[in-house]
């Protein structure tokens, strides 16, 4: 498989254009528009607390955020002409995360470079933690998928989290119309629409209990999805100290960065066949006499639900300065720093150092994915040694994190309700798998980094 068809897919399963009509200039300033209003009212709102047993559930700004920008579209045919959400506007939220992404990107890269020498000491809780990664959607999500008549969607389904190189991997394998293709789609789906939801109201909740070092939660957050890893890191940074939260960032952008690199390889030549060897051996004791899944949408359907236009270099600075401001807003409304002018040359370099990597990227053939060179950007400018790294620290530190995650959250909200026709055609146990599958990546991390880590660091 070459890396072009790793990162695209083959032509069967490769993204179509979408029917609905293009935004237009109007259509994307009515989006930020909403989108900036989504965010300042979820940052209004706050982080909110939700006692649990012995535990507790934070819902954070971001999930507030994601939360209302879904209801935007779902209420849509029944709002005011100002409020709608139609779906050309909610395709261009969707291409629109991605790129915002990207600064998120860029300032966990700046937070990784000034803490490599605490991470490199992580040793080998963080190198084995990739493992829980990759093969934990397996030991989780498999035995529920036999137990619940699942037949081989469920290898589709727990061989990973199922992003877009999971189905391209699978589409080339066995084709999209195959069960195996119909469980990896029936991941995707459930994961873009809820989740990021599931994996911070998770997260939190096991912070909440103090079995787990921070840290080790922190590497379970990265699992591979920016906007999760968004999600399962804010949850778990919420009930830390200040410095404790900070370090929570560190490790969880190390391990997403990890999983984003080599996580297409090692699906592909390990998680997947073993996925394929423990179907053989647990489906004879598990599964034996129980029904099949009900079908899934078409696969051509399902991808274009998910196409997304490309934008050039010009749009895309305009997306990342929008983003960066209403980031600056969160960070004035819930951690109370004004936009001064330190504030704002910090938003600057993290803009800048996103500029940098994608042009990097485009330099280098796009061989290796655009976050990789934001982060390796964002590293360097904070790495101890390199010329003005203490002040760049210092600027960037300024801003929140989760100040940058709450924008990108109502973007993803803005685009789920396109989504959600495919979804209702989905079998309710394929979803129930999908969140094990979710749930088996974060905790079969964190219990692996929690043993290397013993005692604590």
């Amino acid at each position: 498989m070459t890396s072009a068809t790793l990162a695209t897919g083959n032509p069967a399963v490769a993204p179509v254009p979408h029917s609905a009509p293009p935004a237009g200039r109007t259509g994307i300033l009515i989006l930020f528009g909403l989108a900036l209003a989504v965010v300042t009212l979820a940052e209004a709102i706050g982080n909110v607390a939700i006692p649990l047993g012995h535990g507790k559930i934070i819902l954070l700004p971001l999930l507030w955020a994601l939360l209302m920008g879904g209801g935007l579209g779902l209420a849509a045919p029944r709002l005011p002409q100002a409020l709608r959400l139609p779906v050309s506007l909610q395709h261009a939220a969707g291409a629109i995360l991605q790129p915002a992404l990207l600064l998120f990107v860029a300032k966990l890269g700046l937070l990784v470079g000034g803490s490599l020498p605490k991470i490199l000491g992580a040793g080998w809780a963080l190198a084995f933690q990739e493992f829980g990664h990759f093969f934990g959607t397996m030991v989780f999500g498999l035995p529920v998928a036999l137990l619940l008549g699942l037949k081989r969607e469920a290898i589709g389904a727990t061989f990973s989290v199922g992003r877009e190189p999971s189905l391209a991997i699978i589409g080339e394998r066995y084709g999209m119309d195959s069960p195996e293709g119909r469980g990896v789609l029936a991941e995707y789906l459930t994961g873009t629409v809820f989740g990021a939801v599931f994996i911070a109201v998770l997260a939190g909740l096991i912070a909440s209990l103090g079995i787990f070092n921070p840290l080790a939660l922190a590497m379970g957050a990265g699992v591979g999805s920016g906007s999760m890893m968004a999600a399962a890191a804010g949850a778990i940074a919420a009930q830390q100290t200040p410095e404790m939260a900070k370090e929570v960032a560190t490790f969880a952008a190390a391990s997403n960065l990890i999983t984003t690199t080599i996580g297409t390889y090692f699906t592909l030549f390990l998680s997947l066949p073993f996925t394929v060897w423990a179907y053989g051996v647990l489906e004879p004791v598990l599964g034996r006499g129980r029904g099949r899944t009900e079908a899934a949408p078409e696969p051509a359907k399902a991808v274009t639900a998910h196409a997304a236009p490309a934008f050039g270099l010009p749009a895309l600075v305009l997306i990342w300065l929008a983003t960066a401001s209403f980031g600056l807003v969160g960070n004035w409304l819930t951690y109370g720093t004004r936009p001064d002018g330190q504030v704002l040359l910090g938003a600057a370099i993290i803009v800048g150092a996103v500029v940098v990597g994608e042009a990097l990227y485009r330099l280098a053939g796009r061989r290796l994915p655009a976050v990789v060179w934001v982060s390796l950007i964002g590293m360097a400018l904070t790495y101890p040694g390199t010329p003005f790294s203490a002040e760049i620290a210092a600027a960037t530190g300024r801003i929140n994190f989760l100040a940058l995650a709450t924008p990108i959250l109502a973007f993803a909200g803005l685009s789920l309700a396109k989504d959600f026709p495919a979804f209702r055609r989905l079998g309710w146990r394929i979803v129930v798998v999908s969140f094990m599958a979710n749930a088996g990546t974060f905790l079969g991390a964190a219990l692996i980094a929690q043993f290397w880590m013993h005692p604590p660091l």
